[in-house]
């Protein structure tokens, strides 16, 4: 990407908030967050990411600071979170290398969970403003009208196109969730694979700091063990996958959870995949968890009491 086809406002943030311009792009990406990888004309190379100003990036950047700080294998925020017309935008710094760890059998899941589980640890250190509302693939806490949350480029499209047993397993999850009375916690909601980068069978670096959530443990924890194989489109790992994940979380937090915590934590995995074929569905592609969703759920659902 060459230097003259970055954001207006880009250089001279970058030299009022970092004290030097870019000099080169090194990478740009785009999902619910634009993140740009720069080299300044000092040599540094930092990352900036820019979102749009929901309110969440703060209490996320300022958690990730402190994570960072207390030694914990992610990016250390260079800013705090600023406000650039209707966008949020801070810097952090520039942490490669390292590789993806593939997979979705028990022995993965478990290696997973102990980072999840240190994870967990650390953040419960913290105390930071809840980041909500919860990222849209695990709102499933929302107080809108109807199963989903309203999101006005997913409503407006035709609702007919979204299986039938993906609703009912949604609506019956997240039935079960909302009966439950935990309290909340601070969590990572989107411990999905490619936001792990591995180093000789050890962590280096854990991404994606904007996606706290704040909810029960049990469901962050039960979503973490459905989506931790994910690479892509929507995905479920094996049901032994999901047993094993949850057995090496409680293990490395040396507490067991209670029969409704279970419980939560089940429904809690079929809630990221059934947003993510609903997604899918609306936007005509071709759901390929959807076997997966098909066969497990009425196995889910029965270990989440729904």
């Amino acid at each position: 990407m060459p230097l003259d086809d970055l954001p207006d406002w880009l250089p001279a943030w970058c030299l009022d908030h970092l004290g030097d311009q870019p000099a080169e792009v090194l990478f740009r990406q785009q999902s619910m967050s634009t993140v740009f990888g720069l080299r300044l004309a000092g040599g540094t190379a930092v990352v900036v990411k820019a979102r749009g100003d929901d309110g969440r990036a703060g209490p996320c950047v300022t958690a990730q600071a402190r994570l960072a700080e207390n030694g914990f294998p992610c990016a250390r925020p260079l800013t705090p979170v600023v406000r650039v017309g209707p966008l949020a935008v801070h810097a952090e710094e520039f942490r490669p290398g390292g590789e993806v760890l593939r997979g979705d059998a028990p022995d993965v899941a478990v290696r997973y969970a102990e980072v999840f589980a240190r994870l967990m640890a650390a953040l419960a250190d913290l105390a930071v403003t809840p980041p909500l509302p919860n990222p849209r693939w695990v709102r499933w806490d929302h107080t809108d009208p109807g199963l989903w949350p309203s999101i006005e480029s997913l409503d407006e499209k035709d609702q007919s196109l979204v299986p039938a047993y993906v609703v009912d397993t949604a609506g019956r999850a997240r039935r079960r969730m909302l009966d439950a009375d935990l309290p909340c916690v601070l969590g990572h909601a989107d411990f999905e694979a490619h936001n792990l980068r591995w180093h000789d069978q050890q962590v280096w670096t854990v991404h994606d700091w904007d996606s706290l959530a704040w909810q029960p443990e049990a469901a962050l924890v039960g979503a973490a063990s459905a989506v931790f194989a994910k690479m892509g489109p929507a995905t479920l790992p094996p049901i032994e996958s999901t047993e094993a994940f949850l057995a090496a979380y409680q293990d490395n937090r040396a507490r067991v959870f209670t029969a409704e915590e279970q419980q939560i934590a089940w429904a809690a995995s079929l809630w990221p995949a059934a947003h993510d074929i609903r997604w899918e569905a609306l936007h005509g592609y071709t759901a390929v968890s959807g076997r997966a969703l098909w066969t497990q759920a009425a196995e889910r659902l029965r270990r989440a009491n729904a």
